[in-house]
């Protein structure tokens, strides 16, 4: 069984709904605070030094702050395409791991910059010497929501791979290609930013915390996560079953036939008919009634 299914059979009635609607209203109030007062946004900044200092509540509050976006028109285009692509997610997986998703880059954002506070004071110690507080105030504004938003184009992207989206309102291109080409940019803009004299050493820092959630959720769960919670329901089923038969033909005796789904054999009636699935690996034999309406059991799936 899945350690996430695991997770959410446990805490699945905390998970908070429609978060993409949460999340897009954050960045609405964080534009609407860049327009009124823009130097206001550096007391909400995921600054480390000061929240160590006792302003603890930056560790949520750069979250108000939004992907940089000059032009009010494409500020809102991606406001309603990040929401758009956050709800068909968490339509498929399910609210609670879309949750565990976007939460867990949040920390891992969070833990990123105290890890780059610690790196800073061992290897750059240098850079500190007109003032930790002014540094830190300033390199924090790299960690935002903008590799956040990356992150869930990128899970959509893995999870739909051949969906098509319309590049430029008119190029039609599957969303897997878009996100080979983010995670280009991503590779090339980390190393681009080791260049800036003084503050580029923080670049692995931002990109690999804000993105790490995608790594580690993926390639634990990249098979799991792509069913819906009744294909997840069916998978569970039919491995609880060719577990039971598996343990009922040990018990009852060997028999020439039995079906991976419900159990029965050629004992159960003269008239059932047993074939082996092509696309099953191990050599599951299924009855007529459960042939063409099982879930394929895969190397992949059996570690699930």
């Amino acid at each position: 069984m899945n350690f996430m299914y695991k997770l959410e059979r446990k805490f699945g009635r905390y998970a908070i709904k429609n978060l993409s609607l949460i999340l897009i209203i954050c960045y609405a109030a964080g534009y609407i605070m860049d327009f009124i007062n823009p130097s206001f946004l550096y007391w909400l900044t995921l600054d480390p030094y000061a929240i160590a200092h006792g302003q603890v509540w930056r560790i949520v509050s750069w979250l108000l702050i939004p992907p940089p976006e000059s032009n009010i028109f494409f500020a809102l285009i991606m406001c309603v395409f990040y929401y758009s692509i956050g709800t068909t997610l968490e339509r498929t997986w399910g609210s609670f791991q879309y949750n565990v998703y976007l939460f867990s880059g949040m920390i891992f954002t969070a833990l990123g910059s105290f890890l780059m506070m610690g790196f800073t004071y061992l290897f750059k110690s240098d850079l500190l010497l007109n003032g930790a507080p002014a540094y830190f105030r300033i390199v924090s504004t790299a960690f935002s929501t903008y590799y956040v938003n990356m992150s869930i184009f990128l899970a959509y992207a893995a999870t739909f791979p051949d969906n098509q989206v319309l590049l430029m309102f008119f190029i039609p291109i599957k969303v897997k290609w878009l996100g080979l080409v983010y995670g280009i940019f991503l590779v090339y803009e980390m190393i681009s930013g080791l260049r800036i004299r003084d503050i580029g050493y923080i670049y692995p820092f931002v990109i690999g915390s804000s993105l790490l959630n995608f790594v580690v959720f993926f390639f634990t769960t990249r098979n799991y996560i792509r069913m819906n919670r009744a294909q997840r329901r069916m998978h569970r089923e039919f491995k609880q079953n060719a577990r039971k038969a598996q343990r009922d033909s040990r018990a009852a005796g060997v028999t020439k036939h039995r079906c991976a789904v419900c159990g029965r054999t050629e004992k159960d009636g003269d008239d059932l008919q047993f074939r082996f699935c092509s696309k099953c690996e191990g050599g599951y034999e299924f009855c007529q009634d459960h042939l063409y309406t099982h879930i394929h059991f895969t190397k992949d799936n059996k570690q699930q």
